[in-house]
């Protein structure tokens, strides 16, 4: 009996789970966690709340399991990507990590891209506030004296991990969203770096994605009752948990994550960066592959939005859309473009806004929320198609994140996608799985595990009925889109 733990570090949730043999979990901790928005556009959150979010999560496993706790081999992490959280000479935090959907650095884009005009072909994309590197210049330009004490940049996963091993590390999936990393050959730029004003002696080593990082350390496996020692996989972007967890490591396996965001990853056999059509592409965790992943910028966070203006429980929209679809057809629905945090695949545009049109008397909150689920399949199908242009295209589609759990959703995308779409058991848990599957390896296990494969649940295929009837809608959201 093999037993890791999987912990993923999301945007408004920490998930950790405790795994048998890779394949049967035994336990699940969640701790929710805010998301801090000082200003209009600005989204941040406090590192050490990642880190005592974690604990938590850990002691009610131990809590729940201890006899499986103290036989833990290996801990895996991936978290979400692309923040900027700059630590001090003691590798403490010198303000609030700012976040992938941060929108403050737009006019930063532009001149990292002058700067560097091939930076699109060389990084995991073209310059977008959500990315590291340009925060990094809007930094030095609004917080000089803070830049002046910076010594260290570490994303999300790596810092919790500095928490649990005291040891310092990063891996090339996550490291491919900074901007400042070479992807193809996944080391550190000194070009890339001079151009977003960071010292390279200032960023972590970079090594496998399963790698042994560190070991847990003393005071913790007291803490949780383990034997130890417990190997600390240097883990993976959250995009690659997930994928790596929904058993996608095969060129053309696809994976659409309906998280926060929505990202719909593909991976490829070869690097094919796609910058004009706004597609990141990093590493994948798996040896010799990369990963393209188009960007819906708001997928469960739209359906969140429509939940605190209507008063209704997201679990409530959901059902009542259900219900009226099925009863009624999409015709009377308004019609939304769901980009409250602006677009990202295919039209790098970030300072876009939402917009509805088709608003009615008749207009219900079940209709809003078909609406906004319908749009961002949409979305979905824009990123998938635009993926298709640059040479990387799709022939195994899973879908993975807490958007699963809507069946309308479902059938949208599988839907619009015109392709069948194949659900897994604990598709909320692909994230943590996949980190849990890096564990494994770095606590001793053979590479293969990365490949076990993941038993299909059930497949949802297109439906030509609803094809025909959101078709018009689809022409008007485009025409939204562009307009």
């Amino acid at each position: 009996m093999a037993l890791h733990i999987g912990i993923d570090l999301g945007t408004s949730a920490i998930k950790a789970v405790l795994i048998e043999d890779l394949s049967r979990i035994l336990a699940v901790a969640t701790e929710p966690i805010a998301v801090s928005r000082p200003e209009i556009g600005y989204s941040e959150q406090d590192a050490d709340l990642w880190v005592a979010c974690v604990l938590a999560c850990l002691d009610r496993l131990a809590a729940e399991a201890p006899k499986e706790m103290a036989a833990v081999r290996g801990i895996g992490l991936s978290g979400q990507m692309l923040a900027a959280l700059i630590l001090d000479a003691d590798l403490r935090p010198l303000r609030p990590a700012i976040l992938w959907n941060d929108q403050r650095a737009l006019a930063e884009c532009a001149e990292l891209l002058a700067a560097v005009p091939d930076i699109g072909l060389r990084t995991n994309g073209t310059p977008d506030p959500g990315i590291t590197a340009p925060k990094l210049i809007w930094l030095r330009r609004h917080e000089p004296a803070l830049m002046d004490r910076a010594r260290m940049l570490m994303l999300t996963k790596d810092y919790v991990r500095l928490a649990l091993t005291g040891d310092v590390a990063t891996e090339p999936s996550d490291a491919g969203g900074t901007q400042l990393l070479d992807v193809a050959s996944g080391q550190w730029d000194p070009q890339l770096c001079a151009a977003a004003g960071w010292d390279p002696r200032h960023l972590p080593p970079v090594v496998d994605s399963w790698a042994e990082a560190g070991r847990l350390r003393p005071d913790l496996l007291a803490r949780w009752g383990m034997a130890g020692p417990v190997s600390v996989a240097a883990g993976a972007g959250d995009n690659m948990g997930s994928t790596l967890g929904a058993g996608a490591t095969r060129p053309g396996d696809a994976v659409l994550t309906i998280g926060t965001s929505g990202v719909a990853c593909i991976v490829d056999a070869a690097f094919h960066p796609g910058p004009r059509r706004a597609i990141l592409t990093s590493a994948h965790v798996v040896p010799q592959v990369f990963l393209s992943m188009g960007v819906v910028m708001s997928a469960t966070a739209s359906l969140d939005w429509v939940s605190r203006m209507t008063g209704s429980s997201v679990a409530d929209l959901d059902g009542q859309a259900t219900a009226w679809i099925d009863a009624e057809g999409p015709r009377a629905a308004p019609v939304f473009l769901p980009c409250l945090t602006g677009i990202r695949t295919p039209l790098n545009r970030p300072d876009m806004q939402g917009c509805i049109t088709g608003l009615h008397p008749g207009v219900t909150p079940a209709m809003l929320a078909y609406a906004t689920m319908e749009g961002v399949a949409f979305q979905f199908a824009d990123c998938v198609a635009a993926q298709q242009e640059v040479g990387t295209p799709s022939e195994r589609i899973t879908a993975v994140g807490g958007g699963t759990r809507s069946q309308i959703w479902l059938r949208l995308l599988a839907t619009v996608l015109d392709r069948p779409v194949s659900l897994i058991g604990g598709a909320d848990t692909a994230g943590p799985r996949g980190a849990a599957r890096l564990a494994a390896v770095a606590a001793g296990a053979p590479m293969s595990a990365l490949h076990e494969p993941v038993a299909v649940t059930r497949v949802i295929l297109p439906d030509p009925d609803l094809a025909a009837a959101i078709a018009p809608r689809r022409t008007a959201m485009t025409a939204l889109t562009m307009g």
